[in-house]
């Protein structure tokens, strides 16, 4: 049976761990062509080097998605190695402000927001162009139902993630006629180094605070859609509609 990414490149931010390190391992098992990148070479140069000992072919690079010329350069060195663009996932984030608005640190509060809409913002602006050259392209944004009901607390990350969402709308739209498609996943609490999954979870007793492994397959359901499949949509693995 054929992989159902065989042929396909795609290139993940934040590939060195969680999400964005299990979505890389489960693309490259699909038989995709993986570019991982992160701002940590180190960590994304394991990812790849874990995805060639499996026989998969995968390029670590490094990137800071807040720089628009360190991403522009993300994906030339992707097309120039692997001859094209069919996949973005543009999983890179941060959540740095932890306060209210009144005891929040500005430095940190707008490093969130760069991080996490203008890092998208970038990768998308970047990859679109290859994208259309391939006729056809997925785009996935890893969201967070805390974009779409900010709890108190979380004023950057919510403000940055309720971007992405406007962001995966808009873009929807402006690449439906080249067969781009654009959408959002939203995991719900995960056990990831940025810490959050088990103290939202306690918030919302009986939610399912999942690994990163559990995100991937949703993640790959989107990338496997057929060109004409869903776009501008946001899909949820939370338990309840809180996320």
């Amino acid at each position: 049976m054929t992989p159902t990414l065989a042929g396909k490149v795609a290139v993940i931010t934040g590939a060195g761990r969680g999400i964005g390190r299990a979505t890389a391992m489960a693309f490259a098992d699909a038989g995709a062509s993986v570019i991982c990148a992160a701002r940590t070479l180190p960590q994304v140069e394991d990812t790849a080097a874990a995805i060639g000992a499996q026989g998969g072919a995968a390029l670590a690079v490094r990137a800071d998605v807040t720089d628009v010329a360190s991403v522009d350069n993300m994906i030339a060195q992707s097309v120039a190695h692997f001859g094209g663009l069919d996949i973005l996932v543009i999983n890179a984030g941060v959540n740095l402000a932890k306060a209210t608005v009144e005891d929040s640190d500005p430095v940190s509060w707008r490093a969130t927001i760069d991080t996490n809409l203008m890092g998208a913002y970038y990768c998308a602006r970047a990859a679109i162009p290859h994208l259309k050259r391939r006729g056809a392209g997925k785009i996935i944004m890893i969201g967070s139902g805390v974009g779409h009901r900010g709890p108190a607390t979380r004023s950057a990350y919510a403000c940055s993630k309720a971007g992405l969402w406007m962001l995966t709308r808009v873009l929807g739209q402006e690449l439906q006629e080249f067969n781009i498609s654009v959408n959002e996943v939203m995991p719900g609490p995960v056990d990831t180094s940025m810490g959050s999954g088990g103290s939202f979870a306690a918030q919302q007793p009986g939610e399912w605070v999942k690994q990163p492994e559990d995100v991937a397959p949703l993640v790959m359901f989107l990338a496997t859609q057929p060109d004409v499949g869903p776009s501008a949509q946001s899909f949820s693995l939370a338990r309840r509609d809180v996320w």
